[in-house]
Order: structure tokens, then C-alpha cells, then sequence
């Protein structure tokens, strides 16, 4: 029998839960968690699904995390938080952390925290400390890939993805927003940049080997090989072993266009995809095309794109969706989720054929994730 799901929602003043029976017909909101604390990322673990992990910080108790081991019930924070030990050779410490990421199948109470200014920290005691990954933090090119920055994206400069091969734990993604995606064989060892033909619009090299803006990559469920990437210059595919991405974001309406933070994979189809396209000209409004909201998909790998905006406003639409806030449910159907920046909880039941508001009047939300309940 399917199980009932839920929905963990991470909001810059605090955390939600929306619960529903396998149905996915009536949602039940519950929270605010922590109000007033920024929750860039609210994870429950694949391989516990009693334990979950916000990423959350606050104007004057700054950044940690904080941890549950009974579904949700009661929450205390890590001992000992992401942060550069003591005589860190950049004088940089951890603002936030910005992503977190459960580890391989193979190593249960293993997580990977990706954070601002970009760095990498790992847990092995299911969050309750966090060490430095020296492989990148102290990596010989790590000021080249991540030069300290006085202004970055609205976010900041951070971490903005960490991918893990279900294959092979040593094997790994990170998405970056200045050093475009980076690949690593041996768990955090060793890096090297994996940018061919990613386009760079803002800079005098189009395509250089590093500097591009990764907003959000994910791998095929049913094929490890193949990486989606929803890049700040559009949507791309690579077919590993290749090392020379593809614009697929060129077969998108040239009125929409293909610029957005989010790309979801289907669990089952390997062709299939979604993306929440938004506004990216002239000064960057980070908001929908023309007011006019809508989820594409593609199901031939991104030769195609479809429209699915049923449900959704036929104009005056004025939002998008954060890195983080899209995702779907592994189900058949599959389910589709997503949290606008002005506070709305979109569903659908039907792979994206239609769409419904869930909740609405919470603050920005910063990521969304389903989860059996």
C-alpha cells in the first residue's frame, strides 16, 4: 500500500510541514517551526526516515544545524555546526549552510553540508559535527574557483548542490555559482572542474574552464550517467562518459527562454524532466516570464520542451521557484511540488498535467522536499 507523504518546507522566517494521506488530495500545514529563523534546506534521511536536518541560521545566533531523531517530534542543534577551524589561511568563516545532502546508501549517519563562502563539510555521526573537507576548502585552486566576493547572488556565494553516484560513494557533484560544476572520484579528495560548453554570457570568455553559475544539477535516477544541469546561461545534458555538455535549453520557446534555478528529473524516465523557467533578461527580475507561470517539461532528453501551466495564473503571476523548492515524489503518478518566493505551495498529481495551490501567505520559500511519511 502507498504511504501517506509529506512535504518539508524551508522559509526565510522559519520551517513547515504539510502532511497528506497517499491520496494526495486534502494537506494539513503544520508549523511555523523556529520562526524567524532562516531555513535555507529542511532534509529527512532516505536511509532513517525518523531523522531530518535543517540547515537554519538567525541575524544575531548565526548559522548551525539543527537535528531531529524522532520524525520531527523534538529538535536540538549540532554540537559542533560547519565551520573553518581555527587559523583558516583566508580569514573566512561559515555564514550559512546552504544545501544538505543525506550520504550514500552504503554509509548510514553520513552527510554533506555545502555552504557560504563555498565549502564543504561532512558529518559521520548524523549531523551532530561536521568536519571540513580539506580536499576542497583548502584545495591549492580554491581561491581561483571561489574568489571572495563583495556582492553575489541574492543568496550569496555558496555550495549549491552536492550530488552523490548511487554507484559509488567516492563519486560526486558539486554545483557551484563561480566555479560551474566540479566532479570528484575519490570523496572530496581531489577536484576538477566539469564545464565544457557551459556558456558564460557575463564574462569576455564565453566558455572558460571555470566560472560558470551552476544553479542546480541532478542525476537520472535510472541513469547515473546522465546529469541535468540548470545553469545561470540556460538548461544543459551530459551523457558521462562525455565531458562536453549539451544546450538543451535551446529547443525552449524563445519567448520563455531557458534560464531558472530548478531542474527535477523524472524517477522512472530518463528523458523526462521538468524545469520552472523565470525571467532572466536585461536586469535579471527573478521572476516569471511575462507574469505568466508555468512548469516545461521535456520527455526526449530535451530535444523538446511542453508547456503545463494548468492551474496556475494566466497572468499577473509575478514569482519563481529557489533551487531548492522544486521536487517530486518518486510516485506513479509522479507528484511535483513547488514553493514560490511569494509564499505558495504548488502540487501536482499528474506528472504536471495540472497544477493546484496547497498553501499560500508563508514567507519566501527557500526549498521544498517530499518524503513518505
Amino acid at each position: 500500500m502507498t504511504e501517506a507523504i509529506q512535504l518539508l518546507v524551508g522559509t526565510r522566517k522559519g520551517a513547515w510541514r504539510l502532511r497528506s494521506s497517499a491520496a494526495r488530495q486534502a494537506w494539513r500545514v503544520e508549523g511555523p517551526l523556529f520562526l524567524g529563523q532562516i531555513i535555507n534546506h529542511f532534509v529527512v534521511d532516505p536511509r532513517d526516515p525518523k531523522a531530518m536536518l535543517m540547515a537554519a541560521s538567525t541575524g544575531h545566533l548565526g548559522p548551525t544545524i539543527l537535528r531531529s531523531t524522532d520524525g520531527g517530534d523534538t529538535w536540538v542543534e549540532a554540537r559542533q555546526p560547519p565551520a573553518f577551524p581555527s587559523g583558516e589561511p583566508h580569514g573566512r568563516s561559515v555564514h550559512h549552510t546552504f544545501w544538505l545532502e543525506p550520504g550514500h546508501a552504503s554509509e548510514p549517519g553520513v552527510w554533506w553540508a555545502g555552504a557560504s563562502p563555498p565549502s564543504l563539510f561532512r558529518s559521520v555521526d548524523e549531523g551532530d559535527t561536521w568536519e571540513s573537507v580539506k580536499g576542497l576548502n583548502e584545495h591549492p585552486k580554491a581561491m581561483d574557483w571561489f574568489p571572495p566576493l563583495d556582492e553575489g547572488t541574492p543568496d550569496g556565494p555558496m555550495i549549491a548542490g552536492i550530488v552523490i553516484d548511487p554507484r559509488d560513494a567516492r563519486h560526486m557533484y558539486l554545483a557551484t555559482p563561480m566555479a560551474g560544476v566540479l566532479e570528484t572520484t575519490d570523496q572530496g579528495e581531489s577536484w576538477r572542474p566539469l564545464n565544457q560548453n557551459v556558456r558564460c554570457d557575463y564574462l569576455p570568455d564565453p566558455y572558460p574552464e571555470i566560472g560558470q553559475d551552476a544553479h542546480q544539477i541532478a542525476l537520472a535516477p535510472t541513469n547515473p550517467d546522465r546529469i541535468w544541469q540548470q545553469n545561470h546561461c540556460g538548461i544543459y545534458r551530459l551523457d558521462r562518459p562525455a565531458e562536453r555538455w549539451d544546450r538543451i535549453g535551446d529547443a525552449m520557446p524563445r519567448e520563455v527562454g531557458d534560464i531558472g534555478f530548478s531542474i527535477v528529473p523524472h524517477p522512472r524516465c530518463a528523458d523526462t524532466a521538468w524545469v520552472f523557467p523565470m525571467d532572466g533578461t536585461e536586469v535579471w527580475p527573478r521572476v516569471s516570464p511575462d507574469g505568466r507561470p508555468a512548469v516545461y517539461r521535456t520527455r526526449d532528453g530535451g530535444l523538446s520542451w511542453e508547456r503545463q501551466d494548468k492551474g496556475f495564473p494566466r497572468e499577473q503571476g509575478w514569482f519563481t521557484v529557489k533551487r531548492q523548492a522544486m521536487c517530486g515524489d518518486g510516485r506513479d503518478p509522479v507528484g511535483l511540488y513547488l514553493g514560490t518566493t511569494s509564499g505558495e505551495l504548488w502540487m501536482s498529481d499528474d506528472e504536471g498535467e495540472s497544477f493546484r495551490q496547497i498553501a499560500a501567505h508563508l514567507p519566501e520559500i527557500y526549498s521544498v522536499n517530499a518524503a513518505p511519511l
